[in-house]
């Protein structure tokens, strides 16, 4: 006998399930625990316009719909990835008719992924916000310091959304199974205990995805069961419909920077467990290996420096040889230089005096060569001093002159500074000799 399938009812279950209250909306207690932000907000009926930034199946739509439903207000879904500023017009006139009908009328504007509207598209929002035409509710996976116009940004509350907790996830699952109406309660369906957990592990704090995978799930075993008998959906089942775990990540967004940061951090702390975590993670998520071996091509120069010279060499040897190998033999090699790295001494000192060479550029600006160390290949620069008076290091003991290289306003002035770690102890030592060598010598005339 054939069952009807889950998937033969064209919403999917996560849009089912959507709450509509927020005694059914879980997670997100931060913002909606009695005397937080947000539930206060509710309580009170005065909503300002909003950001709601977080990760992918935290509940921002839902919130949305709650809090539009709260205030008896007008609900307006519009992405920002399939409308445009045309869209946004006809919205606002509809808007306007209806404060025109009824003065107290409100509208909530929903914008799905408004980080993809650009910056001249957000700014249409800006007039309606500030005249109260609208409530504008944003949504967005992407940091919105970077992403949502200032003007804009500024007249909105942001809200931070977290990744469901397990025990979210838990009473998410429960209530798809157990709900008759909406989600797979008439099926007669169930998890044992580490099927629910690898559920939950693979829902990576996402609910729709969670819902996503339960979906499919069940649609598989209900094929197969025998009429009127409950079945119970394995873990086998689970990873069949799954087909492989996807981890939270967003190329060129917020996600993407913390994890960098992470492995930068893992790595200028000598940190290699952190620093192999971190690697894997951005691979595993589907990172450009050759965007983390050119971060770590930076990271030899920037923190370690002279300290170990062979940092910079090794960094672009893994670089290389991912190049020649590709994925998934070249990623061992990046994995080696970032212990290499992680294990290295350490050294900014090349990096900070870069950054002080370049500012005293800016405020000094283009100061002259000192004329003794220019180039003098005709006989009239030379007539203008052009490299008069220049010592030839080779012709004197140790190869060492006593002669200034900065532009006289700068003369005296120390850039780089070596530490006592690694190789450039050694370098620390070779110029401390030579300054002593060369301030004997010239003592004594």
């Amino acid at each position: 006998m054939v069952h009807n399938s889950p998937l033969d009812n064209s919403i999917p279950l996560a849009e089912r399930l959507r709450p509509e209250r927020l005694s059914d909306f879980f997670g997100q207690q931060q913002l909606l625990a009695d005397g937080k932000m947000l539930g206060e907000l509710l309580q009170s009926g005065a909503i300002p316009s909003l950001i709601l930034w977080g990760p992918p199946g935290t509940g921002k739509t839902s919130l949305a719909h709650i809090i539009a439903r709260s205030i008896n207000a007008t609900f307006i879904f519009f992405s920002a990835v399939l409308a445009g500023v045309k869209e946004v017009r006809k919205i606002v006139k509809d808007a306007e008719e209806r404060r025109k009908t009824d003065s107290s009328a409100k509208t909530i504007f929903f914008v799905d992924e408004i980080h993809r509207f650009s910056k001249s598209q957000q700014d249409a929002f800006l007039p309606h916000v500030e005249s109260g035409l609208f409530t504008l509710i944003g949504a967005t996976t992407e940091n919105p310091s970077f992403q949502v116009i200032a003007p804009l940004l500024s007249r909105c509350r942001v809200l931070v959304l977290n990744p469901l907790s397990g025990d979210d996830l838990r009473r998410i699952i429960n209530r798809a199974l157990e709900d008759r109406t909406r989600g797979l309660g008439a099926y007669g369906l169930s998890l044992s205990a580490d099927a629910l957990q690898f559920l939950i592990d693979l829902a990576d704090g996402d609910a729709r995805n969670c819902l996503n995978i339960l979906e499919i799930a069940a649609a598989l075993v209900i094929q197969k069961k025998p009429a009127k008998s409950n079945c119970n959906i394995s873990t086998e089942i689970l990873k069949e419909a799954s087909q492989k775990k996807t981890l939270r990540y967003d190329k060129g967004g917020d996600e993407h920077f913390n994890l960098i940061s992470a492995l930068h951090k893992s790595l200028r702390d000598s940190d290699p467990d952190g620093s192999l975590y971190w690697l894997y993670r951005m691979l595993e998520a589907g990172e450009d290996p050759l965007y983390i071996a050119r971060r770590l091509i930076r990271f030899a120069s920037e923190d370690i420096g002279i300290a170990d010279p062979q940092a910079l060499v090794q960094a672009n040897a893994g670089w290389s040889t991912y190049l020649s190998l590709g994925s998934p033999e070249g990623e061992l090699a990046l994995a080696q230089v970032v212990v290499y790295l992680a294990t290295a001494p350490k050294s900014n000192r090349v990096y900070s005096a870069s950054l002080q060479v370049k500012q005293r550029i800016k405020e000094t600006g283009s100061l002259p060569v000192p004329l003794h160390i220019r180039n003098a290949p005709t006989a009239l620069m030379k007539e203008f001093g052009y490299g008069r008076n220049y010592q030839y290091a080779h012709d004197h003991r140790d190869a060492l002159v006593e002669q200034s290289h900065l532009p006289a306003e700068l003369e005296g002035v120390v850039f780089y500074q070596p530490t006592n770690n690694g190789y450039e102890s050694v370098v620390g030592d070779r110029l401390a000799k030579w300054k002593k060598i060369l301030q004997q010598r010239y003592s004594k005339k």
